[in-house]
C-alpha cells in the first residue's frame, strides 16, 4: 500500500513539477516547494505501513494442539505443579482449593522489541468475591519455581502482569476486581500480597474477566523500553488501554511463562494460547547511537519509580478517606468564616461607639 501510494505521488509530481494546466512551466522556487511536499508525504505513507512489522516466533509461542508441551528436552514448554494439558487449553489450576500450576518456556527470549498476546479464560462455580486468586504472565530470569505470587516465586527478576481476581485489602473500596496490574522486580522487591501488590505496581485497570461467554485476551508490548498492556474482554475485538509506561528496562534472555494459584477460594485458570511476535521497529540514526552508548541492561528497572509510587499513593485514598478529607475541609472553612464574622461584628460595634 505504501509503495502504491508513493508511486502515485511520484507520477503526479512529474506533472506538477514540469507544467501547469496551461502547459507553461512553473517558477523554479514553486517547483522545489512541491517536490519537498511530495517527498514528505511519501515518507509519511511509508512510515504508516512500515514503522513496525511483526513476525510470529513459534519457538516462543503456545497454541493448539500443544505439541510443543512436554517433559522431554526437545519440547519448547514445560508444565509445573497442578497444570495439565487438554485438547482445548492448558489448565493451570482446576476449580479446587490449594492448587497451583504453571507453564514455562524452555527457550530464553533474546528479542529487543516484542509483543505477547495471551488468550485466557477464568471461570468457576464461586460467586462474586468468592473465587480466587488469579493468574500471571511472566517474563523473568527465573523459571519453574513455585511460590506465593500467583504460583510463582517471590522476589522475582523481571516482569509480571497479574490478573488478580480476589481483593485482599478490602478497605480500598474504589478498586473493582478483577484487576490487571504490572510489576517489575529486580530480585529483591517483594510482592505485597496483603495489599494486592499496590506498593510496587506500575499501573493497571479493572477487567471483568470471570465466567465470560466470549473470548478474553491480554496484550503485552515492549518497544523502545516502553511497556504497554491492553485487554480485550468485551467480545468486540477491540483493545482497551490498561497501562502505558515509558522508561521500563528489561534485559534480554529471560523466559516467558504463565502461572496461577488457588487458596481457600478457587477457579479454573486456563491458557488457550500465548503468541509472541518479534517487532521490527524503525529507529533513527540518533536513536540507534543513543542506545549503543547506553550500557547493556542487566537488572530490570523502571525510571522514576518513586514518582509512580507517589502518584499511586495519592490515587489510593479510599472513599471514606476522601469523604472525611472533604468534610474536615468544609468544617475548617465554616469555622474561619464564623471567626471572621465575629471579628467584623466587634470591630463594627467599636467603630459605632467611637462615632457616637
Amino acid at each position: 500500500m505504501a509503495a502504491a501510494s508513493s508511486s502515485s505521488l511520484y507520477s503526479g509530481s512529474k506533472l506538477l513539477l514540469g507544467f501547469t494546466c496551461k502547459g507553461k512551466k512553473m517558477p523554479l522556487k514553486f517547483r522545489w516547494t512541491i517536490a519537498f511536499l511530495v517527498v514528505t508525504l511519501s515518507r509519511c505513507f511509508a512510515d504508516d505501513d512500515h514503522e513496525m512489522e511483526e513476525f510470529l516466533k513459534r519457538e516462543h509461542s503456545l497454541s493448539k494442539p500443544y505439541q510443543g508441551v512436554g517433559s522431554s528436552s526437545s519440547s519448547h514448554w514445560e508444565l509445573m505443579g497442578d497444570a495439565m494439558v487438554t485438547t482445548e487449553q492448558v489448565r493451570l489450576t482446576p476449580d479446587m482449593q490449594s492448587r497451583q500450576g504453571a507453564i514455562w518456556s524452555r527457550i530464553p527470549c533474546h528479542l529487543k522489541d516484542w509483543e505477547m498476546q495471551v488468550h485466557f479464560k477464568i471461570h468457576g462455580q464461586g460467586k462474586k468475591n468468592l473465587n480466587g486468586d488469579g493468574l500471571a504472565i511472566w517474563y523473568t530470569k527465573e523459571r519453574m519455581q513455585k511460590g506465593p505470587v500467583f504460583g510463582n516465586k517471590d522476589n522475582f527478576t523481571g516482569l509480571g502482569v497479574f490478573v488478580d481476581t480476589y481483593p485482599n485489602e478490602e478497605k480500598h473500596i474504589e478498586r473493582i476486581f478483577p484487576f490487571v496490574l504490572a510489576m517489575v522486580g529486580n530480585g529483591s522487591i517483594s510482592y505485597d500480597h496483603e495489599r494486592d501488590g499496590r506498593p510496587t505496581e506500575l499501573g493497571g485497570c479493572n477487567a471483568m474477566v470471570r465466567n465470560l461467554k466470549h473470548d478474553s485476551f491480554l496484550f503485552i508490548r515492549y518497544v523502545r523500553r516502553r511497556l504497554t498492556v491492553m485487554i480485550d474482554i468485551d467480545g468486540q475485538h477491540e483493545w482497551r488501554d490498561c497501562l502505558d509506561l515509558p522508561g521500563v528496562r528489561l534485559p534480554q534472555g529471560y523466559y516467558f511463562g504463565a502461572s496461577a494459584i488457588t487458596g481457600d477460594l478457587s477457579d479454573n485458570h486456563d491458557i488457550i494460547s500465548m503468541k509472541l511476535y518479534q517487532l521490527t521497529v524503525l529507529r533513527s540514526k540518533k536513536e540507534e547511537e543513543e542506545e549503543e552508548e547506553e550500557d547493556v541492561i542487566t537488572i530490570p528497572s523502571v525510571d522514576n519509580m518513586e514518582l509512580i509510587r507517589l502518584g499511586q499513593s495519592d490515587e489510593g485514598m479510599s472513599g471514606i478517606a476522601i469523604f472525611f478529607t472533604v468534610l474536615f475541609s468544609m468544617v475548617g472553612c465554616i469555622f474561619l468564616i464564623v471567626i471572621g464574622l465575629v471579628v467584623y461584628s466587634h470591630w463594627n460595634e467599636n467603630r459605632r461607639k467611637r462615632f457616637y
